[in-house]
């Protein structure tokens, strides 16, 4: 399976500073696996890893950003967002909210690199959405918390939660974790070979 693997983490702040060539050797990585690149079309980290993953040649990746804006002249002259470094960009018209959230339901992987606030979000909406998450310790902010806030909140699948702080490596970890969780998925949309609980889903 081509797998779309996201990349979260701040926007701007110290993380950035501090973890830019880390989240460019994710998003490196995530394109050089053949996986898709998800981040949410801004700036900051989330940027950084789509210039890692748009620097690959003859790449099998590809890298997409989901945007805040409705439009690309929204996205460009009122969000003031990149857009070079994106084979596709979906406008969700979302805000920044609603884009959080669009952006994490629509990958089989979150990893979080530094973050903030928005970060945060999207971390907890990877674990009520049963995601395979990874996250990059020694980036700062957030992903320097996450354990701490795993340890003191009740979180459901939190043991399941991966951690690393080689970008290399983590991403490693998420493929042979997406590997796993999709073992018994054998079909492409293009017969009838679905199999497991994709039979129930299909029939209602």
């Amino acid at each position: 399976m081509k797998y779309q693997i996201c990349v979260s983490g701040a926007a701007s702040g110290k993380t950035v500073q501090a973890s830019h060539q880390l989240a460019y050797d994710l998003g490196k990585t995530i394109a050089e696996s053949g996986a898709t690149l998800l981040t949410g079309a801004t700036i900051g980290l989330p940027w950084y890893a789509a210039q890692g993953a748009f620097s690959v040649k003859n790449r099998h990746g590809v890298s997409v950003g989901f945007s805040p804006a409705s439009s690309f002249r929204e996205h460009v002259t009122v969000y003031r967002l990149p857009t070079v470094e994106f084979d596709y960009i979906n406008y969700t018209g979302m805000a920044y909210v609603g884009r959080n959230i669009h952006l994490v339901r629509s990958s089989d992987a979150v990893i979080t690199v530094g973050g903030r606030m928005g970060s945060l979000h999207e971390f907890a909406t990877a674990i009520e959405s049963q995601k395979v998450i990874g996250v990059l310790l020694g980036s700062g902010g957030l992903a320097d918390y996450i354990p701490t806030l795993l340890q003191n909140i009740e979180t459901p699948g939190a043991k399941d939660v991966i951690f690393d702080t080689n970008p290399v490596r983590l991403v490693g970890k998420i493929v042979k974790a997406l590997d796993a969780k999709y073992a018994d998925f054998k079909h492409d949309g293009t017969d009838n070979n679905i199999v497991g609980e994709d039979v129930d889903l299909i029939r209602g």
